[in-house]
């Protein structure tokens, strides 16, 4: 089959050429792929974890070809697939518990920037807790969880306060359910918010702790600006006790929450906030856009 392979002197890293088909195990549908999306870390962390040759790709959407034992869904049925390695190609081998049909409504392109940063901010939003008339802020708004996080954290009654790094990396979040947009730093944001969710990492993670109200809960998802992170906890102990900050982990088992995404997708109350889209010929050329900070959301590569 053809797909991207890690390749170290190509763009990027990202070679379309071929690799073996996948063949499904138990409790796996092998899924004919239509689109897939690029993530910022996996592009970011590529030579780090996968060998040259091999198939990466977290999120992809396509159609049912084969099921290995029947557990999933039928064949010729659309889905949205979540996995860590093997959405970068044609056929996709995936668990059936990481993956949900789509409506009809729903477009595959659409479908495939669902599954991490979509599952990602939901996932995130519901750590914070009850969220209905309460504060939160989110870092790195313009990127794919991010702009998920402004639409999600609105539909559940929050005052979003969405943070990017230039003015025109905004676009579009106000219309998405953000009650104020800031750029370039934290300082023109004046209240403490109840919770945060962080994309950026470096000093403007702890620039956002600083703003918790005690016992609020910061959580680190990302790590954008690929720099560390020094807080001062004995002036946190003074200004917001009880507040807290927590590496975030998204965990397993997709099927469930992508289901749900989807039929948001399909009502017409999320958008998947696709800013770039092409031929997977155009690999490189989304990977340096998306890294660039050239996208404002999901770059999805059709198949």
């Amino acid at each position: 089959m053809k797909a991207l392979v890690y390749d170290p002197d190509a763009k990027h890293g990202l070679r379309l050429g071929e690799a073996p088909d996948p063949t499904p195990g138990p409790g796996q549908a092998l899924v004919r792929i239509a689109a897939t999306s690029l993530n910022f870390g996996e592009v970011t962390y590529l030579s780090k974890s996968y060998a040259p040759g091999e198939v990466a790709g977290w999120d992809a959407a396509g159609v049912v070809v084969a099921a290995a034992d029947g557990s999933g869904p039928a064949v010729g049925q659309r889905v949205v697939t979540f996995g860590w390695r093997g959405g970068w190609a044609e056929l996709r081998a995936v668990d059936t518990g990481e993956l949900a049909v789509v409506p009809d409504a729903v477009d595959l392109g659409a479908a495939a920037a669902l599954p991490v940063a979509g599952v990602t901010a939901l996932r995130a939003l519901r750590r914070l807790g009850p969220l209905v008339g309460r504060r939160v802020l989110i870092t790195g708004a313009s990127g794919g969880v991010g702009r998920f996080a402004v639409q999600l954290g609105a539909l559940a009654g929050a005052h979003v306060v969405a943070a990017v790094g230039r003015p025109e990396r905004g676009a579009g979040l106000t219309e998405s359910g953000a009650a104020e947009v800031v750029s370039g730093g934290l300082a023109d944001v004046r209240e403490p918010v109840h919770g945060v969710i962080d994309n950026v990492g470096g000093p403007l993670l702890a620039d956002a702790y600083a703003l918790l109200a005690p016992d609020g809960l910061a959580l680190s998802v990302g790590k954008a600006s690929m720099a560390p992170t020094t807080i001062d906890f004995e002036q946190a102990r003074v200004t917001n006790p009880g507040a807290r900050i927590e590496a975030f982990g998204v965990g397993p088992g997709f099927g469930p929450d992508l289901a749900y995404l989807a039929a948001l997708v399909a009502a017409g109350r999320l958008d998947p906030q696709v800013g770039w889209r092409g031929d997977w010929a155009q690999a490189g050329d989304a990977a340096e856009l998306l890294l660039g900070r050239k996208v404002n959301g999901k770059a999805v590569l059709d198949i």
